[in-house]
């Protein structure tokens, strides 16, 4: 198998990250309904679904405007204004689905935290997702720096390059059974797992932005890494109260 990988079904070429990303959502959206059905949910089913609405709306905004924030100096014409619009992140589209869901909560005067049903969907979600995203190659901005190490992968320029996508296949499934042992060991307050799913995550793609060949740094740091820093900085205490525990 050649890496970008372009299957031919019926004399059309497929795009495997495209179908892996509508099956991530699916695959998601039905490990969160067996999840509910086997847990005691304290928030009703009408307030459950509007916070649902809420994240996705969050979760589609946000994953635009970071997708668009990566790049914003790129030059304005019809073609990069389509790719522009089309261009998303899942960083954004987290950040953006909690925000999403607090302002939902709000609304509807739900006061419950309601995070901890959707991390480990969302991980099985972006573990799919990322399967695609390295089976596109460099045809899809996930890829890595140039490198001589032994993990150094063709992945479509005969470069060879950090297999980012692949790390993070590797992460998110120590983070899942991480996140489980936590789960099934602790006394977590409600909402707790959520916030360390975030925690975990952000703090990882922080780190691993320094492989990929952005274009586009403030102090430094690209926009992704921007956006990891603003959700620690709202998970500090969380994260000082763990400090001060361990202390």
């Amino acid at each position: 198998m050649t890496i970008p990988f372009e299957p031919i079904l019926f004399g059309y070429s497929i795009n495997i990250h495209l179908v892996l990303e509508y099956l991530a959502f699916f695959v998601a959206f039905r490990y969160y309904v067996i999840l509910r059905k086997q847990s005691k949910d304290s928030i009703s089913s009408i307030n459950r679904l509007s916070i649902i609405l809420g994240a996705a709306l969050g979760a589609l905004i946000g994953s635009r405007l970071i997708g668009l924030l990566e790049n914003p100096l790129v030059e304005f014409s019809q073609e990069n204004f389509i790719q522009l619009i089309n261009t998303k992140t899942i960083m954004g589209g987290l950040f953006g689905g909690l925000l999403g869901v607090e302002l939902a909560k709000k609304v509807i005067g739900e006061t419950s935290s309601s995070g901890d049903l959707f991390v480990f969907p969302i991980i099985l979600g972006i573990f799919i997702g990322r399967i695609g995203c390295f089976l596109s190659g460099t045809n899809e901005f996930t890829y890595g720096i140039q490198t001589v190490s032994v993990f150094g992968m063709n992945l479509g320029d005969d470069i060879l390059r950090h297999p980012v996508a692949l790390y993070e296949l590797v992460f998110l499934i120590l983070l899942f059974f991480g996140l489980k042992h936590l789960q099934n060991n602790s006394n977590l307050k409600n909402g707790a797992l959520f916030k360390w799913f975030m925690i975990f995550y952000f703090t990882f793609r922080f780190f691993i932005e320094f492989l990929k060949p952005n274009v586009f740094y403030v102090l430094g740091l690209s926009t992704i890494q921007i956006l990891c820093l603003i959700c620690l900085l709202y998970y500090h205490k969380t994260i000082l109260n763990r400090f001060k525990n361990a202390s």
